[in-house]
């Protein structure tokens, strides 16, 4: 943990910025959301990008703020009026990649690479293999259909020395201007081909699968000074208060580009979004306040799913889609084949270049071992799938013992899939270079022979940095994009940072990941909604009862019969006569949003299910579409449940409306009170419920009035004033007393005593604050309610409950059912 120079926010509040949402719409915002009680804005990217981006993260300039947001002077009048409101501003930082726009001239840094090849300036500053094939060039997958198909389509404008195609443009090589279009194509620095070739052919770093974003060396000084010269300018200005840094993953070294980063910022503070899986830790070694908070959304999540209702719900979604062990009927064997796929398919040029790479260091071992390139390949797929994180750090001295287990036991499982044992020696091979060791040397030091020479060294560097960047977009595009998609029996669990394979968390792990965060990263972020989040917290508030009432989940779908699941007609592609897979997936979804029977639902639950759908890959995919497919199952959303077939819903969320009360307002007040910056999404302060992007990312909409209403006295009227008074109430709490809550502050279970003392979890605050909600609230009452189960406040006080103003001596022990009888939820403070 790197505790920031500057006080560190109390809250935070995520803004989506786009041509539709400016800076001077962010600035009309500024006196409700310094009214709601946060301390800062957090900004999405601000730098210029690709004209009509609604999210920015596709970056062609980092010399400028982006001109459809207002440019660097609505940047300055943002965060001026915010610093007169008492807010500062964070904002987010894209470090890994820049787009491939089109016309590429957009990137002006890209154009002149694409014009002058490896001896532009500006080669540096992207990850380019140019040893990698097409004859010393970059291949540039753009084109609609191969090459020769295409030829038409381009038109020379030699005297601006640009190539057209369509809306591409590209600049010309000096000197080849006049010469007939095969040889004019051959002659440049770069290679147009068919838009397929990309994932096997591809040359250039870029985002996870997405060609249009090519990797940035920002580990390179020169690149890095110059990529963060204007962020880091308005940091000095006083414009810019805090960061949070975009897939810190994709670096060569997260941990030495956070620390120049810190050493540039003065130590503002700074979070990354890195996403933890099971007990995986942050690098202690980072200079950072901690992650963006997807894994305490993991934690608060858990505590509202049923263990054995869950379970359940497995046994009814295994029953209603019957899907094969890999195919979504086992989670561990459906995150294995999607790896499989996306390793040999989805990331092959990747792998590739990894071969390449292993089969040259090989060659100049001490002894070499002679593998051949299928067998380094093999090698490399089988210990990447095998990775249960995102990555390894192997430049990372705190994570070496914890890297090398790891990378140990995947090795062990690598070698069971070679037929031929000395064969196998090719996954030591990996192994060793991962860790960043030298082949045959088990400290990296000693050895067989003379030392590595340069190229070696560079090699065996190049090889552990990229080895580690594969291996994370492999587990983001295989769990995230592809098994998340696969497995829905419990729609909820399926979230970044999420484990669907075992959703349900208790209070004791609860409470123990609190007190380490607060012990070890006490300003790390917390999140329950993002712009990413395939579904926002309240949403997920609505799903998670399903584990409490799996039987109720499978009356409803049975009451329907065979109308409930979507039939796609026998023929349509070989695809099969129905799909009872994105048939529960929708049901879920509709739930989920609450969606009202009529249009406005359908547009918003058809889009996400076909999303969904092309992302399992299994009966369409976004390269290989079906369109008879994707038509049947926007009818069947349209007619089933958002349509005249989905009145059970009704039914079922009418009488889920006290339980999913408990659900929402419970995840909220964890979040603002839990250790850590709590992070709210726009919107989210009041019930919030959205899908995946771009349903989440639809310009942000406000209520002051709402506010002022209830600071007015008045009673909530509904649910979603009631999440307002709630958060406005702890926000402000946070903002009086950060003590209470920051670097300094203490974190300390408060366990209730009684035969329904699981269903209550309560904690304590720096002695000055208790926080106290419902769990599992459906099983709570169909077990009898609270009986005499009671909660011992801690001593002092007297404690008063900032939403009805009842006051409890210290130490009382009070029962539940009475501390509780008005809502799932209270929030005490001892002032």
């Amino acid at each position: 943990m790197t505790q920031p120079s500057s006080p560190s926010p109390t809250a935070t509040y995520r803004l989506q910025l786009q041509p539709d949402f400016p800076f001077a719409a962010a600035e009309r915002a500024v006196p409700h959301l310094a009214e709601l009680g946060v301390s800062h804005l957090h900004l999405s990217p601000v730098l210029e990008s690709v004209p009509g981006s609604t999210h920015g993260y596709d970056v062609v300039d980092h010399t400028a703020v982006r001109a459809e947001l207002g440019g660097e002077r609505g940047l300055r009048q943002l965060a001026a009026t915010a610093r007169a409101h008492g807010l500062g501003l964070v904002v987010d930082l894209v470090p890994n990649h820049m787009a491939v726009p089109q016309p590429a001239g957009l990137n002006g840094p890209l154009w002149d690479v694409l014009r002058h090849g490896p001896a532009s300036p500006y080669a540096r500053w992207f990850d380019i293999d140019w040893d990698g094939g097409h004859d010393g060039r970059l291949l540039l997958p753009v084109l609609g259909g191969p090459l020769g198909d295409e030829l038409p389509h381009f038109v020379v404008a030699a005297g601006d020395g640009v190539l057209r195609y369509h809306d591409h443009a590209f600049p010309l090589r000096p000197g080849t201007e006049e010469l007939p279009l095969p040889r004019l194509l051959a002659s440049q620095w770069y290679r147009l081909a068919w838009w397929r070739l990309a994932r096997s052919e591809l040359n250039y770093r870029r985002f996870f699968t997405i060609s249009e974003l090519i990797g940035v060396r920002v580990e390179d000084p020169e690149v890095f000074d110059a990529t963060h010269r204007t962020v880091l300018r308005l940091v000095r200005d006083g414009v810019i208060d805090g960061l949070r840094i975009d897939h810190p993953d994709g670096l060569v070294d997260p941990g030495g580009y956070l620390a120049r980063l810190h050493e540039g910022t003065g130590g503002r503070w700074t979070v990354v979004e890195k996403i933890l899986t099971g007990d995986e830790r942050l690098p202690a070694s980072w200079a950072c306040a901690g992650t963006t908070g997807y894994d305490a959304l993991r934690h608060i999540d858990g505590l509202f799913v049923c263990p054995q209702g869950s379970g359940r719900l497995f046994s009814h979604y295994r029953d209603f889609v019957t899907p094969l062990a890999d195919e979504g009927g086992d989670w561990e064997e459906t995150v294995r084949r999607a790896a499989y796929e996306v390793v040999a398919h989805d990331l092959a040029a990747e792998v590739e270049r990894l071969v390449r790479t292993a089969a040259r260091i090989s060659g100049r071992a001490p002894r070499p071992g002679d593998h051949a390139p299928w067998a380094l390949r093999q090698a490399l797929r089988e210990l990447l799938v095998r990775l249960p994180v995102y990555r390894p750090y192997a430049a990372d001295a705190t994570r070496a013992a914890t890297d090398a287990a790891m990378l140990g036991r995947a090795a062990a499982g690598a070698r069971g899939a070679f037929r031929v044992p000395e064969e196998a020696r090719a996954v030591d091979l990996i192994h060793d270079l991962a860790l960043g060791r030298c082949p045959d040397e088990p400290d990296g030091d000693g050895g067989h022979g003379d030392p590595p020479d340069a190229a070696d060294r560079a090699d065996r560097a190049d090889f552990a940095a990229r080895f580690a960047q594969t291996a994370s977009a492999l587990h983001a595009k295989s769990v995230e994009d592809t098994a998340f998609y696969r497995y829905p029996v419990l729609l909820s669990a399926c979230e970044v940072g999420g484990d669907p394979g075992e959703p349900a968390l208790g209070p004791d792990a609860f409470h123990a990941y609190c007190a380490r965060v607060q012990r070890d990263w006490p300003t790390t972020g917390t999140v329950l909604s993002t712009h990413d989040t395939k579904r926002s917290a309240d949403v997920r508030a609505r799903i998670a009862v399903l584990s409490e009432c799996p039987d109720r989940w499978r009356d409803v779908l049975g009451s329907m019969a065979e109308a409930a699941v979507c039939g796609v007609g026998s023929g349509v592609d070989g695809a099969g006569p129905a799909d009872p897979m994105v048939s529960w997936l929708a049901w879920q979804t509709a739930f989920g949003l609450g969606a009202p029977a009529g249009g406005a639902g359908a547009e918003r639950v058809a889009p996400a299910v076909l999303k969904a759908a092309r992302e399992a890959g299994l009966r369409t995919s976004w390269t290989e579409p079906r369109a008879d497919y994707e038509e049947a199952v926007t009818e069947f959303v349209h007619s089933g449940p958002c349509g005249p077939l989905g009145a059970p819903l009704a039914a079922l969320d009418a009488e889920l409306a006290p339980f999913v009360r408990a659900n929402v307002l419970g995840a909220a007040l964890l979040h603002l009170t839990m250790p850590g910056v709590p992070d709210l999404y726009q919107g989210s302060e009041r019930l919030h419920t959205a899908l995946v992007d771009p349903d989440n990312r639809a310009p942000a909409r406000f209520r002051p009035e709402l506010l002022a209403e209830l600071d007015g006295g008045a009673a909530p009227l509904d649910l979603s004033a009631e999440k307002l008074r709630l958060t406005a109430t702890a926000l402000r709490l946070r903002r009086r007393r950060p003590e209470w809550f920051g670097a300094a502050a203490s974190y300390e279970p408060v366990r209730a005593e009684g035969p329904a003392a699981d269903h209550c979890v309560a904690f304590c605050r720096s002695g000055r604050v208790v926080t106290v909600l419902t769990r599992l609230s459906l099983r709570l009452v169909e077990t009898g309610g609270w009986w005499d189960t009671g909660l011992r406040l801690p001593p002092g006080g007297p404690w008063r409950e900032l939403l009805t103003g009842r006051e409890v001596p210290g130490g009382a022990l009070v029962g539940l059912s009475e501390l509780l009888a008005d809502a799932p939820v209270a929030l005490f403070a001892a002032e």
